[in-house]
């Protein structure tokens, strides 16, 4: 067998026939626009390659990325449900829908502090955003679904919603601490989402900027020693660094001291 005809095989039996077709496209086309245009911005931020066209600038205005992103997010799913699951228009809804969101993710520290935070500390936000929703994307592709709402009954209905609603609420507690992973996991393990909600909060996270500091200095110490020689820290630093690249405080405080 050819890897060509391997492949096909794969898709239609992988993809086309458990249905997950629309949900892979969407996080190709999310994982596609975000890895570009965040290479985009790397290469306009570094001075090794001027030559890279800049932002759109028309008449002084800066224009985010998540402008394009948020049409594409409304204009693809309006044609996708005016239009019908004809092929190839389907199709190319959903990889459109997808590149919206990879553009708007890319920025959300953006519309989350309401700033131009893109390359600052805050800006870091984005990554953590972009990784929880294609961890939660290539699980559903995956087949499995985080929660499931029983409709054969009224009482089960009820149950089960609160159940929702109760580990939706957990890992969003885990997400305000910046423990990523268990609330990630915890929406389909609670156990691990019950844990990160309640052990201490990382440092510099909403959580203890909120409840920490000079309201609870004990705490916001035992945070700060904890988490400053963490090694699963240190390792999403790295990568957040890699796939993001460095805040501007972190590039200019080694110039700074070799200034000095």
């Amino acid at each position: 067998m050819t890897v060509v005809a391997f492949v096909g095989e794969l898709w239609r039996e992988q993809i086309l026939d458990a249905g997950r077709e629309g949900v892979f496209l969407v996080f190709v086309g999310f994982l596609g626009s975000f890895l570009f245009i965040r290479t985009s911005t790397r290469l306009m931020r570094s001075p090794k390659v001027p030559w890279w066209p800049g932002s759109v600038t028309p008449g002084g205005l800066h224009i985010h990325h998540l402008v394009f992103g948020i049409a594409l997010m409304l204009i693809a799913p309006t044609l996708a449900y005016g239009i019908g699951d004809e092929p190839p228009w389907w199709e190319l809804t959903a990889v459109a829908f997808g590149i919206g969101a990879g553009l708007t993710f890319d920025e959300f520290a953006l519309w989350l502090h309401l700033d131009d935070v893109y390359w600052a500390e805050e800006g870091r936000r984005s990554v953590d955003a972009v990784v929880v929703a294609a961890v939660f994307m290539g699980i559903v592709f995956l087949g499995v679904v985080p929660f499931e709402l029983d409709g054969s009954d009224w009482e089960l209905f009820l149950i089960s919603l609160t159940g929702l609603l109760i580990g939706i609420g957990t890992s969003a507690i885990c997400f305000l601490k910046r423990r990523i992973g268990h609330g990630v996991a915890g929406l389909f393990f609670y156990p691990l989402a019950f844990y990160g909600a309640v052990r201490l909060a990382k440092p510099n996270s909403p959580w203890a900027k909120r409840r920490y500091g000079e309201r609870n200095p004990d705490k916001q110490a035992r945070a700060e020693k904890r988490f400053r020689h963490n090694r699963v820290e240190r390792f999403y630093d790295s990568f957040r660094a890699a796939l993001g690249g460095r805040p501007t405080e972190s590039l200019e405080a080694p110039r700074r001291e070799s200034d000095g």
